[in-house]
């Protein structure tokens, strides 16, 4: 059913717009992510014939998962390119000035293209939050498995504090045996060691349920000292096996919701170096809000009639969204040095485009 636009509000110039900028940036994303999918095929094409990659897997859960992954990578690059494209084609043709000439104001102006960025902007949250992650996660396994070896089935050196004052420490845990070696709990109150407990092997059993074999307790009272030994016995721990395995890289796997759970036990467990976690969690906020920012940059600029015309908006727009998507990558790593928090340096890229798009605002014709 079509939707009537005049019943909410909007004229006839707006849905112009309107249905101009969203069927601009779909169309280029069609064409750009065409290309990617041809150069990445022609790359990974000997990888699925030495791995005997079905027709089916290649399709179904590599590329299906692979196309909204880029599209909301290049989301930025997208408007500011749609944007750019039909707005400086609208500018040389003299529909601008027609249209402010009429009567419309140039702030008027902006409300089809900021409804348009709504639309982008609510699509990039769903993507990001709920789509990608479980997409993510079925390409990664594809690549572990037709392309190259990425996931590990052994961790060395575990450690981590599992509660408030509880450590655990594991040697080596072997996924294919499900089994841990050389594992030690230490239990603190304060900075004071109450109990230890060492065991030559954990093996985990479900849930939280751990069982532990060869194991020596300790307890310390004061001055004295308890000692208990067995052969096995069964414990709970709170951690799971796949928590050995968490790097920042699988943050992109997680939807909001687990990601926002995994930070907070983390947090309540002491547990450092999640600020990769934190930086994916709080960009997922950050980047629909882009949409906006890069609308409002690329009206500013490509609404004005310029000898150099469409070729010149789109040089200085593609400079501008390519040194977006450049600074919100490196300005993760100010919080991963500790320079700045995750949350200001994961919004530090909206704040300083946001304000290039005011200024350029300002000086924009009305």
């Amino acid at each position: 059913m079509p939707i009537d636009y005049r019943k909410i509000g909007l004229k006839r110039i707006d849905t112009y717009i309107i249905k101009k900028f969203l069927g601009t940036y779909f169309y280029s994303i069609v064409l750009i992510l065409s290309i990617a999918i041809v150069f990445d095929l022609t790359e990974k094409l000997d990888n699925f014939f030495d791995n005997s990659a079905p027709l089916k897997a290649i399709v179904l859960d590599y590329y299906v998962n692979f196309i909204p992954f880029y599209m909301n990578m290049f989301s930025p690059l997208f408007t500011f390119i749609a944007v750019i494209f039909f707005t400086s084609k609208m500018a040389t043709n003299t529909e601008i000035i027609a249209i402010l000439a009429s009567g419309v104001s140039f702030r008027r102006l902006m409300l089809p293209y900021f409804l348009s960025a709504l639309v982008i902007g609510s699509i990039a949250f769903v993507l990001g939050g709920y789509v990608i992650p479980p997409a993510n996660e079925k390409m990664i396994t594809f690549e572990d498995k037709y392309v190259k070896k990425i996931k590990s089935d052994r961790a060395r050196n575990v450690q981590m504090e599992v509660e408030p004052g509880v450590i655990l420490y594991i040697e080596r845990y072997e996924v294919a045996e499900n089994k841990g070696y050389r594992f030690s709990l230490e239990k603190f109150d304060k900075k004071k060691l109450v109990s230890r407990l060492t065991a030559e092997t954990i093996s985990w059993e479900s849930d939280y349920n751990w069982k532990i074999t060869d194991y020596l307790q300790r307890d310390f009272n004061g001055m004295r000292e308890s000692i208990t030994k067995g052969a096995s016995k069964d414990t709970i721990i709170e951690v799971h096996p796949r928590e050995f395995f968490i790097t920042s890289a699988e943050s992109a796997q997680m939807n909001n919701i687990e990601l926002r759970d995994y930070l907070h036990r983390q947090k309540n467990r002491g547990v450092g170096n999640i600020q990769g976690f934190e930086d994916e969690y709080y960009k997922r906020y950050s980047m629909p809000l882009a949409a906006f920012i890069m609308t409002l940059i690329g009206v500013s600029l490509s609404s004005r009639k310029v000898r150099g015309g469409m070729g010149f908006h789109l040089g200085i727009g593609l400079a501008l969204s390519s040194l977006y998507i450049l600074f919100s990558t490196l300005s993760t790593t100010f919080s991963v040095s500790g320079l700045m928090s995750p949350l200001a340096a994961v919004w530090l890229p909206n704040i300083v485009f946001l304000g290039v798009g005011v200024y350029l605002y300002n000086t924009a014709p009305k």
